[in-house]
């Protein structure tokens, strides 16, 4: 594995064990304030960047692209922000609702890049 599949596919694997780690914070506190926090780490940060790592080992030729390159860039630094915002909005600090709001929706546009990436590569003639 290689080039942006390993990326995200690395980065998965931190997203999904720091989504564990706050869990488990969580559930030894009994403080569940950081629900939100913890449900986008694990389901955006390890589910769906290990699918983005898959996805990109399969179709190397995509994996290859400047889009794709661009959706990795964008996708890690947006969900990066959006859970450091997340973390902080739920602590009380409220002046981070910008930055969560801002970052949400830089990532949803990497998405839509991810689902015309994989849906060009998928549909392709071969």
């Amino acid at each position: 594995m290689n080039g942006v599949a390993r990326v995200f596919f690395l980065s998965s694997l931190v997203f999904g064990l720091a989504g564990l780690l706050l869990g488990n914070i969580m559930a030894a506190s009994h403080d569940h304030t950081q629900l939100p926090t913890h449900a986008h780490t694990m389901v955006v940060g390890w589910l769906s960047f290990a699918v983005f790592g898959m996805f990109y080992h399969q179709f190397p030729a995509a994996a290859a692209s400047m889009l794709a390159k661009i959706h990795m860039a964008v996708a890690e630094l947006s969900l990066l922000v959006l859970i450091v915002a997340l973390y902080m909005l739920y602590g009380g600090k409220m002046s981070f609702e910008p930055a969560a709001a801002i970052s949400s929706i830089v990532y949803a546009l990497s998405f839509l890049l991810f689902a015309f990436i994989a849906w060009r590569a998928v549909s392709a003639k071969r």
